[in-house]
């Protein structure tokens, strides 16, 4: 057995484990789903196997998938991305913001005016 907890356990459990499991695969990036050793399934702490979905070869095709339509949807123009750290153009704030009184320089000259 490997290294996976999956596999740990079962070796503790002392159940007989298949030494392959199942690649979802990706009918978007043409990937079939298919039977793989589990020592090509990288690790994932959030499943509950602690085991990926997807064999290192296919998810790396994955991602790389991903990102090509990415990059054509930014070429094409059809998508912005959204930058959570972008701040609002001052255009906008200044145009928002109404003052609650005088600035200091205005109201000086009222009361000296006044006198």
């Amino acid at each position: 057995m490997n290294g996976h907890g999956a596999a740990r356990r079962a070796a503790k459990k002392g159940t007989d484990m298949a030494d392959t499991r199942r690649c979802i695969g990706s009918t978007r990036y043409g990937i079939e789903a298919h039977e793989a050793p589990i020592a090509d399934f990288p690790k994932q702490p959030s499943q509950k196997d602690g085991l990926g979905r997807m064999c290192k070869p296919h998810w790396n095709q994955y991602t790389a998938g991903l990102a090509r339509d990415r990059k054509a949807r930014l070429a094409a123009g059809d998508y912005l991305p959204r930058d959570i750290n972008k701040r609002p153009r001052a255009e906008t704030i200044e145009a928002k913001v109404t003052p609650r009184r005088a600035p200091r320089d205005e109201v000086g000259a009222k009361s000296h005016a006044q006198a």
